[in-house]
This record gives C-alpha cells, sequence and structure tokens, in this order.
C-alpha cells in the first residue's frame, strides 16, 4: 500500500540480518538492500509527520478522556472507514490491481474517499504500488521492507526516492489509470479537494451540527487522518515481516490478521502478492477481517461493481503445495504433513506481476481465474 503525505521516499534506519524461523512462523528480511551510505532525508517531510503525530496523540487524548461528544468520535470513525475504503477498495483493488470493474457512481466515490485520506493522488498511488509489486522488496520498492520496520512503515516517507525507484517506475503500464476520466479529474483538482475533503468537511460536521468546539473537532480530525495513515503503512510494515507464508515462502509478504483488521482486509497479504488480481485480496470468504471486500459484494449486489475477479480452488491447493510454508490446511489436511518437495527458489523477475493485465502475467493464472457479476 502506498500512503504519501509530502512525495518522496526511502530511509534510514536498521537493517535486519538473518532470518528467524519457528515452523510456519517467520520475520523476513530477505531482498536486496540498499548501499547508498548517505541517506537522504527530507528534513521538512518529518518535520511534518512529526508535528502531526504529536497533535494526533492530543486530539486521541481528548476522545479518551471524553472530552469531546460520542457523536464527534463517531463520526470520525465513519469517515475514516470512508477515507479508508477509498484507498483498499479504490486505490488498490480497483485502479492498481484491476481485480474488478466499477461504474461511474463507485468510481466517483473511491475516488473522494481516496482523495480524504490525503496519500497523494491516484495516479501517482497506483505507479507507486505497482512497481512495490513488480520488484517487492528491492531498491525499486518505495517501501523495501528487507530495510527494517522503521524505513518501511514511514521512514521512507521521509526520503528521497531510490534513483532504481524512478527507473523502473517509468517501465509500469500507467496507460489505463491516466485514462480514466474520475482519475484526470482528481489529478486536476487535487489540492483544493485535499483541503475540502481531509481536513475542512470533517472539522466542519462536528463544530457546526452538534456544537462541538472548532479546536476540539480540528484535533481530532487530525488524530483521524494520522490514525488511518498508520493503519495503511502497517501494510506495508508488519504484514511483510511477522505472519504465515501459505501460498508463497519465497517472498516476503505475510498473512497477518491484525493488520487485516486495522487495515479493511490487506493484511492477507502473502495470498495478496501470490494473486493480486483477487478482488478479495484474500482467500478467506468472511467479511470479519476484510471489510473491503464486503462493500464490494454489496456494490456488486447493487450492480455498481462487474467482473470481479478471484482465484480457483484448483490453483490455490496447487500454489500453496507447492511453494507454501506448509501452514495452509485443505479441509482438516495440513499440507505441512504430506510428503512433497516445496519449491524454495526465489521467484524470477518475471514472476513478479502488478495484477490483471500484466504483461508477465501468466495463462495459466487467467485461465483459473473465476469472474464473478460479468457485465452482459
Amino acid at each position: 500500500m502506498e500512503p504519501h503525505l509530502v512525495s518522496s521516499s526511502n530511509l534510514l534506519l536498521a537493517e535486519v540480518n538473518g532470518t528467524k524461523k519457528n515452523d510456519a512462523y517467520t520475520t523476513n528480511t530477505t531482498a536486496t538492500k540498499y548501499n547508498d551510505n548517505k541517506p537522504k532525508i527530507v528534513w521538512f517531510n518529518a518535520f511534518v509527520f512529526l508535528v502531526l503525530h504529536s497533535i494526533a496523540l492530543y486530539g486521541l487524548w481528548l476522545i479518551l478522556t471524553l472530552q469531546v461528544s460520542w457523536k464527534t468520535t463517531l463520526w470520525s470513525y465513519l469517515y475514516l472507514s470512508f477515507a479508508s475504503v477509498g484507498v483498499t477498495g479504490g486505490a488498490h483493488r480497483l485502479w492498481s490491481h484491476r481485480s474488478y470493474k466499477a461504474k461511474l457512481p463507485l468510481r466517483i466515490f473511491l475516488m473522494l474517499g481516496q482523495t480524504a485520506s490525503l496519500q497523494n493522488d491516484i495516479h501517482e498511488w497506483v505507479r507507486d504500488h505497482r512497481v512495490h509489486h513488480k520488484f517487492t522488496d528491492t531498491n525499486a520498492d518505495p517501501h523495501n521492507s528487507s530495510r527494517g520496520f522503521f524505513f518501511c512503515h514511514v521512514g521512507w516517507l521521509m526520503m528521497k526516492k531510490h534513483e532504481d525507484v524512478k527507473i523502473k517506475g517509468k517501465t509500469i503500464d500507467m496507460s489505463d489509470v491516466a485514462a480514466d476520466p474520475v482519475v484526470q479529474w482528481q489529478r486536476k483538482y487535487y489540492i483544493p479537494m485535499v483541503i475540502l475533503l481531509t481536513f475542512v468537511i470533517p472539522t466542519f460536521i462536528p463544530w457546526y451540527f452538534w456544537g462541538e468546539a472548532a479546536i476540539k473537532s480540528f484535533y481530532v480530525c487530525i488524530c483521524r487522518f494520522v490514525l488511518q495513515l498508520n493503519g495503511t503503512w502497517a501494510v506495508n510494515s508488519a504484514a511483510h515481516l511477522w505472519g504465515y507464508k501459505p501460498y508463497d515462502q519465497t517472498i516476503n509478504p505475510v498473512e497477518n490478521k491484525y493488520v487485516s483488521v486495522i487495515g479493511y482486509g490487506e493484511g492477507w497479504h502473502n495470498y495478496h502478492h501470490t494473486f493480486p488480481w483477487d478482488y478479495k485480496a484474500a482467500e478467506l470468504g468472511n467479511y470479519s477481517a476484510n471489510w473491503t471486500t464486503g462493500l464490494l459484494d454489496l456494490m456488486a449486489y447493487l450492480g455498481q461493481a462487474y467482473d470481479l475477479r478471484t482465484v480457483s480452488e484448483d490453483l490455490i491447493r496447487k500454489r500453496a503445495n507447492r511453494t507454501g510454508d506448509g501452514s495452509w490446511k485443505d479441509g482438516q489436511i495440513d499440507l505441512k504433513a504430506i510428503d512433497k518437495k516445496k519449491n524454495d527458489t526465489k521467484r524470477s523477475q518475471e514472476e513478479y506481476v502488478w495484477g490483471w493485465d500484466d504483461k508477465d502475467m501468466k495463462d495459466e493464472d487467467k485461465k483459473h481465474a473465476h469472474v464473478f457479476n460479468k457485465e452482459n
């Protein structure tokens, strides 16, 4: 996932050396290391994040000590959810991965939510996210997790981008995104829309409708914004570092249910990086830790989402048995107990795809894809 506040990337802190394994649970540290001896810190970005988090902590204190109305707290949570699904269901699953298609009203709704998240416009978000999938955990990955938790969580936003990110970014096909009039419109009016949707409206509503003190409403607004940022950042960090690898143990992304809860369904990351064209971004069939999928299924029922792509059970079974860490279960059968040789070989670059229509996507994967709610 690709949240940006002020465009830039790549940091600074610790590289974790080695890999620790305990059965199926792993801490991931393999990938290309960053060799620049002089980290190019963008001090303005670092200062902005420091100020935002300081204000957010005060806003959280106001909420926890009941110094703001319960209506303000509820409003902030609902608005956080609106902004979150704009990222997860819109910028991520729709525009980045083309895992489903959406009609104009839904695209506008998701665009407005994504704008409220203040994570850069959709075009830039998608470009960086496709680069992340195509070159995961290498120097071309904007938030390379092999450089440690702090870097892939937030530090990459305090650094100038590695040159590989810029070079490889130019190789990513963005023609589909550039052709979308909703994306074009957002890009044209992004600055005033961000000011209005990220700060003005969420601060104004509590003040105007139920008399919340304007300054308190603003503090809670910043708290909501920062909490959502960290929820998104956790997908880049925790979901690449701590968890299980049922589908592909040769990559860093993992299954992390805690991240999925706070990330609206984006924490099933080993599955997602193995099958990035699945609109569910997970194998799970329930909504308890995947609210974004619940929304998309509702939109499909209402006729707003269509051509929803997912992966056949047969392909999931074969892939888990071939490259998984043994933690995937088919019914009551633990595949770890099946005496079949696992493929521990690192993926070739051609095997990394950003989603549906990537030129390197295998014909077999397309053949085994299931498409629901097809448009007539």
